[in-house]
């Protein structure tokens, strides 16, 4: 069954890539935050998980101040829809020129300084704004990224997603099993990308404070760092009120000692991430299980 809808399914995101291709960019913000809303208003998708995370991490916005974010959080979702569809579009080349025109590189002096030491750059990222934008940018700008990413299904939307990272200087590596490659790529001296906010399972994910409490957090970059001396650079993306995607690229991470312990890398990392959550709250995924091992003192 699931072959016979592929097909009518590619179409329509075909259609829909097209479609989006022709809109100006503020309509398509104003459209998308039409959408987040009718689907706030039929129910939301996942709108339970995300209020309770919401809810439990800031509490002292309040019950006011929850609704409001969740509203603005929905209308982000609205919007990443629209920007996802351009994956989808037809026309040769759409998504390069589509990345060049909605995102803005800033700090690429401090890639610089990092990747002049020759050991290789480990972005850390997060599902903050657009967050393909994080590495079309950087790809864009010359920085050819490898991010370490999961296959996607079915294998033509898998196909479809690559050629359009690929149209923009971004390789991927695939969990599990990206470890050679990731470490090929840093001895190499390239830049390797994490996004460093979701759930992770143990043995790859170990508890540290993240909003108060402590989830399960990717633990693979402090052993890699260690392994290679590659430098270790945040990086985030915002959507700013004009609709741009501006990443930011700062300063290589001084750790010192702590690099040699993996769960105080790991926390100072969760803190960094926390940091731009807070400073944008209404583009994160609130959707996502992030809490699954937490119990929150509230039940």
């Amino acid at each position: 069954m699931s072959i016979f809808l592929s097909a009518p399914l590619r179409v329509i995101l075909f259609i829909g890539g097209l479609t989006a291709a022709l809109l100006p960019r503020q309509a398509e913000l104003w459209l998308g935050r039409q959408l987040g809303r009718l689907v706030l208003a039929c129910g939301g998708f996942k709108r339970r998980i995300a209020y309770d995370n919401i809810r439990h991490c800031l509490p002292e916005l309040g019950p006011k101040g929850w609704q409001s974010l969740l509203d603005q959080n929905f209308e982000h979702y609205g919007m990443l829809f629209f920007e996802f569809l351009h994956f989808f579009c037809p026309q040769q080349g759409h998504y390069r020129s589509y990345a060049r025109r909605v995102s803005r590189l800033e700090g690429r002096e401090h890639w610089e300084q990092a990747h002049a030491k020759g050991k290789g750059v480990i972005f850390v990222a997060c599902h903050v704004g657009f967050w393909e934008m994080l590495a079309a940018a950087g790809g864009l700008a010359g920085l050819a990224p490898l991010v370490v990413t999961k296959v996607l299904k079915p294998e033509w939307l898998h196909r479809q997603i690559t050629a359009c990272r690929l149209s923009t200087g971004v390789r991927a590596a695939y969990h599990p099993g990206s470890v050679p490659q990731v470490l090929r790529e840093l001895r190499q001296g390239g830049s390797v990308a994490f996004m460093n906010d979701q759930y992770a399972g143990p043995p790859m994910g170990i508890p540290v404070p993240f909003f108060g409490v402590k989830p399960n957090t990717l633990a693979a970059i402090a052993p890699i760092a260690q392994r290679t001396g590659a430098a270790i650079v945040p990086v985030s993306c915002y959507r700013d009120e004009n609709g741009v995607s501006v990443v930011v690229i700062e300063h290589e991470l001084d750790l010192g000692p702590a690099l040699s312990d993996t769960e105080k890398t790991t926390a100072i990392l969760a803190a960094k991430i926390e940091a731009w959550v807070r400073q944008h709250p209404d583009q994160w995924l609130w959707i996502h299980r992030r809490f699954k091992n937490v119990v929150w003192p509230d039940g």
